[in-house]
């Protein structure tokens, strides 16, 4: 089974990105033939996809008639990364880790890290493709409005900085809202900042929010009503120094807001209540712990390190009141002041 399950992600992989998925949304029984003419795809390679996500349950598979379906409870999983539910968008994820196995392993043997820049590209289309589902769910109806009057501060006009910001989905959605707030995104790897320029662009909020290049420790903002870190404080090499930093480029009353992903404060309980352990810690061991193993300090804190293990990142940078502000099936929300 386990085998099957990383032959499946590979397939899911080229579902999505020839559209496969896409089609049989919504489409109702068809024949591999009436696929691939619907795609502009070969017939045969159709025939040979259809089968194998029929073996495991994607699809149905009609023989008297010869026709496959995606279910509607799998298409909103699978077809469109504007679902709510959409999952798809992980698959690239999966691809991209079998393809640094070699670099890995090497790492085992010498205990060095990987930078985040020299893992696969399709990392990190993955990345914010499968969070961006997350964030646009939870973000503006959850998370902001737990933390007291931030939605009002944010409304009067804030400034924001945003660490470790990646392609920049979160501030994009934040920029949307909140167009008297002004907004900043930092990250160290210029390829996604590039990105995230353009989808400010694209979704016109780029008078409001700018991407720059720079690192956790070394962004000039003093005086900042709100910093938040998106499911990336434990990929830094020194998150406690990055945390202080944070505190003092912070207002006196400002908030810093920490986005992570769920996790119990041991193994076990981890292990038996967090549904994406076995992906969260296959992309910890690839990325995040490699990630902070390849910067000073290397403390690696690893995509599970729980409430108690972040809180104490937190305390021990300066900040006085943290607790837990939101939670849901994939991250917790961490509320910080002074």
């Amino acid at each position: 089974m386990m085998l099957a399950g990383g032959a499946t992600a590979a397939m899911m992989a080229v579902g999505d990105r020839v559209g496969l998925y896409a089609a049989l949304a919504g489409s109702g029984p068809v024949t591999p033939a009436e696929l691939a003419a619907s795609t502009g795809t070969a017939e045969r390679y159709v025939r040979e996809w259809l089968a194998q996500q029929a073996s495991v349950g994607i699809l149905l598979h009609d023989p008297d008639a010869g026709t496959f379906t995606l279910p509607a409870e799998h298409a909103a999983v699978l077809a469109s990364d504007d679902s709510p539910a959409a999952m798809i968008g992980a698959a690239p994820l999966i691809s991209g880790l079998h393809r640094r196995t070699e670099r890995l392993s090497e790492a085992f043997r010498t205990g060095h890290g990987i930078p985040w820049s020299e893992q696969d590209p399709a990392i990190f289309e993955a990345i914010e493709r499968f969070f961006r589902v997350g964030y646009r769910n939870s973000l503006l109806s959850e998370w902001v409005p737990a933390v007291e009057g931030l939605s009002q501060r944010l409304e009067a006009g804030a400034t924001v900085v945003d660490v470790g910001c990646g392609r920049g989905a979160p501030l994009v959605l934040l920029a949307q809202a909140f167009p008297a707030s002004r907004f900043v995104g930092y990250d160290a790897h210029e390829p996604s900042v590039e990105v995230a320029r353009r989808r400010a662009q694209e979704h016109g909020v780029s008078d409001r929010v700018r991407f720059e290049v720079d690192d956790a420790q070394s962004y000039p903002d003093r005086e900042v009503d709100l910093i938040t870190y998106f499911d990336t404080l434990h990929d830094l090499g020194d998150p406690v120094g990055a945390a202080a930093h944070a505190r003092r480029a912070l207002a006196a009353d400002g908030r810093l807001l920490l986005v992570e992903p769920l996790a119990a404060d041991d193994l076990s309980t981890t292990l038996a209540t967090v549904p994406m352990a076995p992906v969260s810690f296959a992309a910890s061991t690839f990325l995040c712990t490699a990630n902070s193993l390849s910067q000073p300090v290397g403390l690696a804190l690893g995509s599970q390190a729980g409430e108690r293990k972040l809180t104490q990142v937190l305390t021990e940078a300066g900040f006085g009141t943290v607790r837990r502000a939101a939670e849901n099936d994939f991250n917790m929300v961490l509320e910080a002041r002074a």
